[in-house]
């Protein structure tokens, strides 16, 4: 991957790292920010691989950039510039797992709710101030929040302007676990490892048919279909057997 200005991006072979890093405006979502986020999702749509997204210096993104957002009008809110970046990120072949060491406001809240799965640092905080700068949280926190947290969590969030604070997003299922700041990457990666020691097709298609709108068995079906003619699933389940000593 080139260069970037408003990211830091490591290469490894199973993953992408991705540190939102514009530090003097607390890693705020700019033009630039969401055109080098969109290459980034590009190449992984290419060349699938986990990604782990944080944010530099201790903060996760502290909203979208305000200066900017003042500026826009009908036509940019028509063109979906945060949301189709959120829904890029949603649809990305393999798991994504966001590590929020601080505030994830805004925008940046909503990019974090577009992952996975999110491990929290105890300065963690997520909230959507946007109705008291006279707009919504159109980026995808009206409908996913509430998915993710529940109606009620979800309006104490985007109506009351409550803020979640590690404790109480871990409480309502929002992050998988609260970690101290110094360990935060370190349990993202060991999340990662955990996923990567899984088929990434299985991985892949059970992501499919989980982010599929409404249920269906003949999804389901369809996916295990493909994955039981897999070369990888014959290996991986003589493994188990053989270690077994043939019992299931």
């Amino acid at each position: 991957m080139s260069a970037y200005e408003t990211l830091s991006v490591e290469e490894h072979p199973d993953r992408v790292v991705v540190t939102l890093c514009r530090p003097a405006a607390r890693n705020a979502l700019d033009g630039r920010m969401i055109a080098e986020l969109h290459r980034v999702c590009e190449d992984l749509e290419r060349t699938p691989k986990l990604l782990l997204l944080t944010g530099h210096g201790g903060v996760f993104a502290g909203g979208a950039d305000i200066a900017e957002l003042r500026r826009r009008g009908r036509d940019e809110a028509l063109r979906g510039i945060n949301s189709r970046l959120f829904e890029r990120v949603r649809g990305l072949p393999l798991p994504t797992v966001a590590a929020v060491p601080g505030w994830a406001l805004g925008g940046g809240a909503e990019l974090a709710y577009a992952c996975d799965l999110r491990i929290a640092g105890p300065n963690a905080v997520f909230g959507n101030p946007e109705p008291g700068l006279g707009i919504l949280a159109a980026a995808g926190a009206c409908w996913r929040l509430r998915e993710l947290v529940g109606e009620s969590v979800a309006k104490q969030v985007l109506l009351a302007g409550r803020n979640l604070d590690a404790g109480a997003a871990l409480a309502c299922g929002l992050v998988m676990d609260v970690v101290p700041a110094d360990r935060l990457l370190d349990e993202a990666h060991a999340v990662l490892d955990g996923m990567s020691r899984s088929s990434a097709l299985a991985l892949r298609l059970t992501k499919l048919v989980t982010d599929a709108a409404g249920a269906h068995p003949v999804a389901d079906d369809l996916a295990q279909a493909v994955l039981f003619e897999s070369p990888d699933k014959e290996e991986r389940m003589t493994r188990f057997l053989e270690k077994k000593g043939g019992r299931a």
